[in-house]
């Protein structure tokens, strides 16, 4: 049988790199202090990195750059709220900045929580998380979540095809089927913007 750093490496690398983790993410490889004395000999060997208290991630690198890139805010903040036990759905502003329909990055990587509120620096950024009741908390799938958010934050009169026609692109099978699915979560208005966007017609222009 694998030793608990041979196990805790392989999962790590089948993840791929970018994924931000923490202990918790292990147990099922062995208790609590093996699966600690692994990530901090992984991270003393350079190959995951500590970006915040308890949190690690297998850096992304670009060569071109000059080595590991900056973390993955999302990966961070979805390692913490798993390490936490709570749950976490990104702000409109920032739900528009993942998705591509905004490029501008918000000052303040808000997201919400049925958890403490907290603020976490990561690299150059501070990340928040803001305690809200739970029925501000959506239901539905991450991906519906989302888009729901997103649409939202823009605002109903600000979609217009082009907006339509990206997130046809840019969302797999599997994710306008989950956002079908949490139509019964959705407003009318935004529930009609999904339809078109999982609309085979709508995008063949008919």
């Amino acid at each position: 049988m694998q030793s608990i750093h041979k196990q805790t490496l392989a999962r790590i690398r089948g993840n791929g790199r970018g994924r931000a983790f923490s202990s918790k993410d292990f147990l099922d490889l062995g208790d609590r202090n093996s699966v600690d004395k692994a990530l901090s000999r992984l991270c003393a060997q350079g190959i995951i990195r500590r970006v915040a208290t308890g949190i690690y991630d297998f850096p992304r690198k670009d060569e071109e750059l000059g080595g590991k890139l900056s973390p993955d805010i999302h990966q961070v903040a979805q390692a913490i709220a798993r390490k936490n036990g709570v749950r976490i759905q990104p702000s409109g502003a920032l739900a528009a900045n993942l998705l591509g329909l905004s490029m501008q990055v918000p000052a303040q990587v808000v997201y919400l929580t049925n958890g403490k509120s907290r603020t976490v620096d990561i690299a150059n950024r501070t990340l928040i998380f803001k305690r809200v009741e739970p029925r501000e908390m959506r239901p539905g799938s991450d991906i519906g979540i989302l888009v729901t958010q997103a649409l939202r934050h823009m605002g109903q009169n600000q979609i217009d095809k082009n907006v339509v026609d990206y997130l046809h692109r840019q969302l797999s099978d599997s994710d306008r089927k989950k956002l079908l699915k949490d139509a019964r979560y959705m407003e009318d208005w935004i529930w009609k913007v999904v339809r078109r966007i999982t609309s085979k017609q709508e995008q063949q222009g008919k």
